[in-house]
């Protein structure tokens, strides 16, 4: 058997590969055994502890939370603090966290504590480490953040979980945490003076979306750009309109990088084919500028979620080395909010105009000679059989959908907490927004799949377009489809398939383009 590679937490700064890999369980959670690594976070919270036998005042810790920042809390309730704080705040709601998105979120936030500004201990350190190996994942409800101080709610089932209460999902079934804990001898923590706040004070939630809402767009963008070939095939379009002379003269690098990527799958395919149209509509001309825009941003979105999830977002900070507790907000999720709301503006765009592209295979007025609606019957069977009319219109309410999802959660910043959260960031709605939109667009794109397989089908039926004439690529592609999409001759429920092909996007089971493309 295989060992499955280590990332190692507390080193060497994390990328988006590292988390991703972590949440699908292809790579083990390690935490760095250096002394350094260590002797750094063992000097936060010693530092925490000296502090309180000096009866210093620490916010969180002998004080109340928030608006109640005002309030004292006596030493020896210090301990109990963060237990209430943990327990306040299990009033979640909504859908439970898919497993690979928990997975997700503890591994960003571990990735948060392992940066030594967070007073915590080792002890914390390494369960959250531990719940992460044995696959113990806490029951974690989607709703009830507003993105600043942090993912309040949502974490506190993580805090809860790490000192045996509430419940966590283990080998696919939902069960009380002591149980489990008991099962596989591991020891709740002792929660120390501030290590609630720290688990709970940041922005793991979020950023654990946006991993996922990241490796998802740039795979879109990679399906888009083969999904805007084969249209382009199917319709007959023009295949200059993806030359690489065109796009040096506008040269986003994303935007040529999509140009590129299509024209490659294109080759000569449609050297054998008449020139319909001198210039093809928009929905394919104009494809790579579309598609263009989520490939340019990508970079910039990818920086800002590593900055993130390599950051210290709690709060206070604890500076041991100068022998400071920083106030601040860290906990602020503005950067997160703003990629997130960004991204799904960007995907809805990518869902209309795959949208396009599905109607214009459709439809006999602009199809080059396609029958209506793809249908493959022949003959007398013609006028009963009505194709894939249904699934073009179920793939324009899904991306209807999309598009009025656009409206950017940043900007309804609610004062809450009695106007101590008077701006917060809705991070973790943006989040949210941004990863229905994404399986929005797989559904659309999960049409669109079918109907441009339907349609090289039948170009290839009618001697117009054989398989063989295809690209390599795409010609492999094509067959992948066929294997699992069958041909539309007679009338047929097409859920299952839809479904189906879903599950592919989201799994990434179609290799597209190499590293650099």
């Amino acid at each position: 058997m295989l060992k499955i590679p280590s990332i190692v937490f507390g080193e060497e700064e994390l990328t988006i590969d590292d988390i991703y890999d972590v949440a699908k369980k292809r790579k083990h959670c390690q935490v760095s055994s250096s002394q350094t690594f260590t002797d750094k976070i063992s000097k936060g919270s010693q530092f925490l502890d000296d502090l309180l036998a000096k009866d210093g005042v620490i916010y969180g810790v002998t004080t109340g939370y928030g608006d109640s920042c005002t309030r004292a809390v006596p030493l020896e309730q210090a301990y109990e603090l963060p237990i209430h704080l943990s327990r306040f705040h299990g009033c979640g709601l909504g859908n439970i966290l898919e497993p690979e998105i928990t997975r997700s979120v503890l591994a960003v936030r571990l990735a948060s504590l392992c940066r030594g500004a967070s007073g915590v201990s080792m002890d914390l350190i390494n369960l959250l480490s531990t719940l992460l190996d044995h696959d113990i994942l806490p029951v974690i409800p989607e709703e009830g953040s507003v993105g600043a101080s942090g993912d309040l709610t949502p974490l506190s089932y993580v805090a809860a979980v790490l000192i045996g209460e509430r419940e966590v999902l283990y080998q696919g079934e939902r069960r009380p945490t002591m149980d489990v804990f008991n099962a596989l001898n591991i020891k709740p923590l002792v929660m120390r003076p501030k290590e609630a706040l720290a688990i709970m004070n940041g922005t793991a939630v979020m950023t654990g979306l946006a991993v996922f809402a990241y490796q998802r767009a740039d795979y879109l963008a990679k399906l888009a750009s083969r999904l805007t070939a084969m249209t382009s095939i199917a319709i007959m379009g023009n295949p200059e309109h993806f030359d690489a002379t065109l796009f040096a003269a506008k040269p986003h690098p994303g935007q040529n990088l999509i140009a590129e990527r299509v024209r490659n799958d294109l080759g000569g395919s449609q050297a054998k084919m008449p020139l319909v149209r001198l210039q093809d509509r928009y929905s394919i001309r104009c494809a790579p500028h579309v598609i263009g825009v989520l490939q340019d941003m990508l970079p910039i979105f990818k920086q800002i979620i590593e900055t993130e999830l390599n950051s210290a977002n709690d709060n206070p900070i604890i500076d041991a080395d100068e022998g400071r507790v920083i106030h601040g907000g860290h906990f602020y999720g503005g950067h997160i909010a703003f990629v997130m709301d960004s991204m799904k503006n960007i995907v809805a765009n990518i869902a209309d105009l795959i949208d396009r592209q599905m109607a214009l295979l459709v439809d006999v007025k602009f199809n080059n000679g396609l029958p209506s609606n793809l249908s493959g019957a022949l003959g007398d069977r013609m006028p009963l059989n009505h194709g894939l009319k249904a699934v073009q219109i179920g793939v324009s309410a899904w991306t209807a959908e999309a598009l009025k999802n656009t409206m950017p959660a940043s900007v309804f910043s609610r004062s809450t907490e009695c106007h101590n959260q008077d701006k917060v960031s809705m991070g973790t709605i943006a989040a949210r927004d941004c990863l229905r939109n994404l399986d929005l667009t797989d559904q659309v794109v999960s049409g669109h799949l079918i109907a441009v397989c339907q349609a090289l089908r039948l170009r290839h039926r009618s001697g117009e377009c054989l398989i063989d004439d295809l690209t390599p690529v795409v010609r492999n592609f094509q067959e992948n489809l066929q294997n699992c999409i069958p041909f539309i001759n007679e009338d047929e429920p097409l859920e299952s398939i839809l479904r189906y092909l879903m599950d592919k996007i989201r799994d990434q089971s179609w290799p597209l383009y190499d590293v650099q493309n």
